[in-house]
């Protein structure tokens, strides 16, 4: 891949000590245009940012050094992990998001996001379990990157995981809290909220929370990676 423009946010600060980057973070900007969102990353005063944000050309900007805790995550949790910051890198993927105008991620940007993910996973020992949606992590708070998002073209490339056996039989309602925890998806949070979120990024045909036949066996697939 080429290399990023350099465009420094000064939101950032140390990541704790001993901690290893185990997690990478995938988002969607939600802002009216790449522009607006590459000034709020680096505004001071709106204290977030990421490591990198992908333009729907393709352009690739840096923000922040790895080595760095960038601000993207807020608050959420991930397998009993809360300090998601602390231990993620973040990616910031310019789409207008649900609020203005939900859109298809273009060929170009999406290539990127693939070319940069491989790079960053070049760098650092990520689970592929651990490539996740600010939604997967927040998902009482966030929707992104969202149901159009190419999570199974991602994992066809050896970013994340996909299941990629359903016909087994599918686990009962009663054990889909147990799997999703399994997964690492808050215990606390209303199933329904947890399901829609485990839907948009392995089931985006159809997000209800309701935990279906198919959304259940995808599930247990699912934690039978984990």
């Amino acid at each position: 891949m080429n290399a990023p423009t350099e465009r420094p946010s000064p939101n950032h600060n140390a990541r704790p000590e001993g901690v290893a980057i185990d997690m990478l973070i995938l988002h969607y900007t939600g802002m009216v245009s790449g522009e607006a969102a590459l000034e709020r990353l680096c505004d001071s005063e709106a204290k977030v940012s990421s490591h990198y944000l992908v333009e729907e050309d393709g352009a690739v900007f840096r923000l922040v050094p790895e080595d760095r805790r960038a601000w993207h995550a807020g608050v959420s949790y991930w397998a009993g992990e809360t300090d998601i910051n602390g231990r993620s890198i973040g990616v910031e993927i310019v789409n207008p998001g649900h609020e203005f105008g939900y859109r298809p991620f273009p060929g170009a940007q999406m290539a990127a996001v693939t070319d940069l993910c491989l790079d960053i996973l070049s760098r650092h020992p990520i689970p592929p379990q651990r490539v996740l949606g600010h939604s997967d992590v927040a998902p009482d708070r966030k929707q992104d990157p969202g149901e159009i998002f190419d999570w199974r073209g991602l994992a066809d490339a050896g970013i994340g995981v996909w299941p990629k056996n359903n016909e087994g039989a599918a686990p009962s309602l009663e054990t889909v809290r147990e799997l999703l925890t399994a997964i690492g998806y808050n215990p606390v949070l209303p199933l329904d909220v947890v399901v829609s979120a485990f839907q948009r990024h392995f089931r985006p045909g159809r997000v209800d929370g309701v935990p279906d036949e198919e959304t259940m066996a995808l599930l247990a697939a699912c934690a039978a990676m984990s």
